[in-house]
């Protein structure tokens, strides 16, 4: 059996191999939404697939869509080469529950993968008309926090965001300038209105998302590339607006374990591949059942029913709780301050690590003992159950395959976020953070693994961070088993506010952290004895 079009013609097949099929026609919903495009998503890897794709499976499965999303790449082309077109934009989605078990789902609501590179003419043209189209109502994006940047550590514009706002809206390479640039395509169509929807594990996301848009558009309008109308359109919430949201749903890289089972099923061409930036891929795409999405109602142009499939329509106030409570205390913190630990403790997968008492013990107090006092409760959702869950459920399922090397991806650029807010509460609330142990400890995890020395002192490789080269130069003096080797190298990085959101030594941190992370540089055995 193929996953295409005309594979899932056999339906027995299908069946015999335990998979559930579209009960619609992918290829006649295909070409109504390439008509009429309703929904444009950025940034099409696997969360994408399985979570927004489940959604809209959902409602067209019910009768309250008839048209699916148009797929967007902006960065990783390898993924619409090698995994959309051969398999007609078809996904097969394998939900992984805790006692073993998996579900099987051919979704067929991606519906048209579109590559945004300007020097590709003929996509290009396409996105043109997409944006240029009165209907569409939505764009989202799943593009991690890093595509939201405009600006380094140094705080200057990165060098491809300096290129284009010099180019203006011709020839965009980023993710922002790119849509900024397709605004401008809808601005001059007929200015219709239209929600941008940021769905990143970021806190604010919607208002990271605004920011940098409207930064570009203000940078244009000033050079003399757009007209100043342009900039107002992008700055009127009544026809651009910017929804802020929380999405949660554990999506690791897909797993050797079903690909090995879904080819003994008989489906074919099921192999793992890694594109030529790094990112793991499969024609499938395995995650965990639970999943939340929590999304500010604000859309000038009208949504699709997202409320029918289980989406929380809200208020902005319980948007950002909700998003603080996952982000800022429960659920990313945890992954955060573990994953680092894990690789220097010898575990590869995060349920292992969820295993070890220390590291255990450790998530719960920077969730339950640090995290938990200042968060606030969104209402929708209680952060105590959320909590346990994760705890007691999520965070312990081995069957995800989750490794700790694919959450260490990046992480320089999620620690603002991950631990800065919780520090920052705790200096609002009493004009210093010093009272925290767990999270410190979590942060000086991280500056000991980014020796990438294990605690048995043997070499092991770091996950792909933007800021690994200055990282590693600020520490390439510090020596395993020479804690004296640790005089001033860490002041840079832990006074950095544009990596912790905050000055850690004016919060009351930075010198516990240097002497924790001292201690762990004793040899064989400190990080586990500490």
């Amino acid at each position: 059996m193929k996953l295409n079009a005309e594979g899932l013609r056999d339906r027995d097949g299908w069946a015999a191999a335990g998979v559930v099929l579209p009960d619609y026609d992918p290829v006649r919903l295909a070409e109504k939404t390439k008509q009429s495009p309703l929904w444009v998503h950025f940034g099409i890897g696997n969360i994408f697939r399985i979570f927004l794709g489940r959604i809209v499976d959902r409602l067209i499965s019910g009768g309250e869509m008839d048209r699916g999303i148009t797929c967007v790449e902006a960065f990783d082309f390898d993924v619409v080469d090698q995994i959309y077109t051969p398999h007609d934009n078809l996904t097969l989605a394998v939900t992984l529950h805790g006692d073993g078990h998996r579900d099987l789902r051919v979704l067929g609501s991606l519906t048209e993968a579109v590559k945004a590179r300007p020097d590709d003419r003929a996509d290009w043209e396409r996105l043109r008309e997409i944006f240029s189209e009165p209907g569409l109502q939505m764009v989202s994006f799943t593009i991690t926090e890093k595509g939201y940047a405009l600006r380094g550590a140094d705080g200057e514009f990165l060098t491809f965001v300096r290129a284009d706002m010099e180019n203006g809206p011709e020839r965009p390479t980023g993710a922002m300038g790119i849509v900024t640039s397709l605004l401008y395509e809808r601005f001059l169509a007929g200015g219709f209105p239209l929600a941008l929807v940021s769905m990143d594990n970021v806190s604010r996301n919607g208002e990271k998302l605004q920011e940098a848009v409207q930064e570009i558009a203000r940078v244009w309008t000033e050079n003399g590339r757009t007209e100043k109308a342009f900039l107002e359109y992008v700055q009127d919430a009544a026809r651009v607006s910017f929804p802020w949201t929380m999405i949660d749903k554990i999506t690791p890289r897909p797993s050797p374990s079903v690909a090995d089972a879904l080819t003994k099923a008989g489906v074919e061409d099921m192999e793992i591949r890694v594109t030529s930036k790094n990112t793991y891929v499969a024609p499938f795409v395995n995650a965990e059942a639970p999943e939340y999405l929590v999304v500010e109602d604000s859309f000038p142009n009208g949504h699709p029913p997202l409320e029918r499939a289980g989406v929380y329509m809200t208020d902005r106030e319980t948007v950002n709780r909700s998003e603080r409570m996952k982000v800022t205390v429960c659920l990313n913190p945890i992954h955060t301050a573990l994953c680092t630990y894990e690789r220097l403790l010898g575990y590869d997968l995060f349920a292992e690590g969820m295993n070890d008492p220390q590291l255990r013990e450790l998530a719960r107090q920077i969730g339950y003992v640090e995290g938990l006092p200042v968060v606030e409760d969104p209402g929708i959702l209680s952060p105590q159950a959320f909590l346990d869950e994760l705890m007691q459920v999520r965070f312990p399922n081995s069957y995800l395959g989750d490794t700790s090397a694919r959450i260490a991806v990046d992480i320089s650029q999620m620690l603002g976020i991950r631990f800065g807010e919780t520090m920052r509460a705790y200096v609002l609330r009493d004009g210093s953070a010093a009272c925290l142990t767990a999270i410190p400890l979590a942060i000086a995890g991280w500056i000991r693994y980014l020796l990438g020395v294990d605690d048995r002192g043997e070499a092991f490789e770091l996950s792909p961070d933007p800021l690994l080269p200055w990282l590693q130069k600020q520490l390439e003096s510090v020596r395993f088993g020479e804690p004296g080797s640790l005089a001033g190298q860490l002041q840079p990085i832990l006074s950095n506010e544009n990596i912790f959101g905050l000055d850690l030594y004016a919060a009351g941190l930075g010198e516990k952290i240097e002497e924790m992370v001292r201690q762990q540089l004793t040899g064989p055995g400190a990080v586990r004895d500490r």
